[in-house]
């Protein structure tokens, strides 16, 4: 069997928790996306049932297994997002949810019959959808944002796929919802966005109910692009690795707000998400390391006296290249 180049474990990520997964329409607790999220978190509890057609006996179904499991994170994708979303109390994560679930049945031809994708467990294949089955899902979704509180609101993180061209509820998700994001990405979520996008969101709400503080490194934005504007060799790959074991920030000039934001949305996605930090003093960061390239000795002699963070300084000849960070840090094993 041939290594799976994106999916890779991380034993301690919501170790000892549950956490339920809501699947999206036609779908089924055995999709891809159960398999990746088991594979991932090996020591979590993932629950992933199949939910009924009808959405009043989902949606119920979904509140007696949140009673009685009391899960400490839900995701659900597409329909299952519409799902999560109404699932007051608990921190959600709702990837491309579905708001107008019958709009979008509508809209896509998802009425009359209809094929599961993925193997249930009662062996059922196909189903029926009519015009009364496509009002039931309309007036349960219409049960969105009932009951929002100030609380619920800051539980609740939506991401949604650049390129999704079935669904498109983010307007309506962020007049409820401020920590909303774009990934790169269609509706259904391959490999290599779920490892990029969602887990990073995992890893933060995990270490948010643990009240776990890692130790934090600011990177300068000059480090990443070439004279090009294009990401530097291994940049990517970098900070890839370094989000498993550190907090880590993007940090540029004030006055370069609008084009940092685009190129780090566009060249190292949710990563950066509320992660960026805009200032002319970087010498005031506090933290445990500074990866920038001064242009001037003045800049280097200032930062090296003043910083808070040990400078790491990119293009020295102990860090020429980002292949000579990852290789610092890999010895230090994360701290």
């Amino acid at each position: 069997m041939t290594e799976n180049p994106y999916i890779k474990q991380f034993p301690d990520l919501m170790a000892d928790k549950t956490v339920l997964y809501v699947h999206g329409f036609a779908s089924s607790g055995q999709s891809g996306t159960v398999t990746r999220l088991r594979t991932v978190m090996p020591q979590a509890r993932v629950i992933a049932p199949d939910l009924p057609i009808n959405p009043h006996e989902a949606i119920a179904l979904l509140h007696t297994i949140c009673q009685q499991e009391k899960p400490d994170l839900i995701i659900g994708t597409s329909m299952g997002g519409m799902y999560a979303e109404q699932l007051r109390g608990f921190d959600r994560i709702c990837i491309n949810p579905a708001l107008e679930i019958a709009e979008t049945m509508r809209a896509h031809g998802m009425t009359g019959t209809q094929q599961f994708q993925n193997p249930r467990l009662d062996g059922v294949q196909e189903f029926y959808v009519d015009k009364a089955l496509v009002k039931e899902y309309r007036d349960v979704s219409e049960q969105r944002f009932q009951g929002l509180t100030p609380e619920d609101e800051q539980r609740v993180i939506g991401l949604f796929g650049d390129k999704d061209d079935l669904v498109d509820t983010r307007g309506m998700f962020s007049e409820h919802y401020s920590r909303h994001t774009s990934f790169h990405g269609e509706h259904r979520m391959d490999d290599q966005s779920y490892m990029h996008s969602v887990v990073p969101v995992i890893r933060w709400i995990d270490d948010k109910q643990e009240h776990r503080q890692r130790p934090i490194i600011y990177i300068c934005i000059e480090t990443m692009m070439d004279a090009y504007q294009k990401p530097v060799s291994s940049v990517q790959k970098a900070v890839r690795l370094l989000i498993e074991h550190y907090e880590v920030f993007f940090v540029a000039p004030a006055a370069a707000y609008a084009t940092t934001e685009s190129w780090l949305t566009e060249h190292i996605g949710v990563p950066a998400w509320r992660h960026t930090i805009f200032t002319f003093r970087r010498d005031l960061l506090y933290g445990d390391y500074l990866i920038a390239k001064p242009n001037l000795k003045s800049q280097t002699s200032n930062l090296k006296e003043n910083s808070l963070a040990t400078l790491l300084e990119y293009g020295s000849d102990t860090f020429k290249t980002w292949e000579d960070i990852i290789e610092y840090f890999s010895r230090l094993g994360g701290q």
